[in-house]
């Protein structure tokens, strides 16, 4: 149960929680349109649109994190946020997106690096503060997200090996089991956010694994007399 305290809190931070779900937002759009195309193709399947929104959603979270003081959520932006890049270049899409978006994709980390190094007053020994958040607490988030992250490393080699962009049904358990630990982390940190995005998103991941075993039965085995 939310407090009068938290709920005050909630009120007073609400446009960092805005870009928070706007981010979440953005994910979850690109779920909702990875779903409906395997839903109507009976088989997993991957939009140019799934990589777009994750561009734009790890953006956004990433800012969401830095204002939360929060290094789970950083850390797994920061280190995915190439692999979505690079799925574009697999689908041979980069070359035909708007200079605008082009632009922002790239000038992006830059940018940020720069904010954080000359302008930024939050630093990475912040993070690990006793009075911003118990060390069990960012182990725990940390795991998750390693975990979570893991999917996209898993992702971009089964797609370099096939040179082409998919995603396997390896993705959507590391998804599931990550998710279900975020989730969990996102009720102790109280956190609306993780909370709702994880909570939608893992119902998904159950059906596109569902979706993947319906699609690729396993072989019966001949009987051999």
């Amino acid at each position: 149960m939310i407090n009068i305290e938290q709920l005050y809190y909630f009120m007073e931070n609400w446009p960092i929680y805005a870009i928070g779900f706007l981010a979440q937002l953005l994910f979850s759009a690109r779920l909702i349109s990875q779903w409906f195309l395997s839903e109507k193709a009976k088989k997993i399947e991957t939009p140019v649109l799934f990589w777009k929104l994750s561009l734009l959603g790890a953006i956004l979270l990433f800012l969401y994190g830095y204002l939360r003081e929060d290094l789970a959520i950083m850390l797994g932006q920061f280190l995915i946020y190439g692999i979505y890049w690079r799925n574009l270049k697999l689908q041979e899409e980069w070359k035909n997106r708007k200079l605008i978006f082009k632009t922002l994709v790239v000038s992006f980390p830059i940018g940020i690096a720069a904010y954080i190094i000359f302008l930024g007053s939050l630093t990475w020994s912040d993070l690990f503060k006793p009075e911003n958040i118990s060390g069990w607490l960012i182990g725990l988030g940390v795991l998750g997200q390693i975990i979570y992250t893991s999917r996209f490393f898993y992702q971009w080699y089964y797609s370099e090996k096939a040179s082409e962009s998919s995603l396997p049904i390896g993705f959507w358990v590391l998804s599931l089991i990550g998710s279900s630990i975020l989730f969990t982390y996102g009720i102790f940190r109280d956190d609306p956010v993780l909370i709702a995005a994880h909570f939608f998103g893992g119902l998904i991941y159950i059906r596109n694994i569902y979706l993947d075993k319906k699609s690729n039965p396993k072989p019966e085995k001949k009987l051999e007399y």
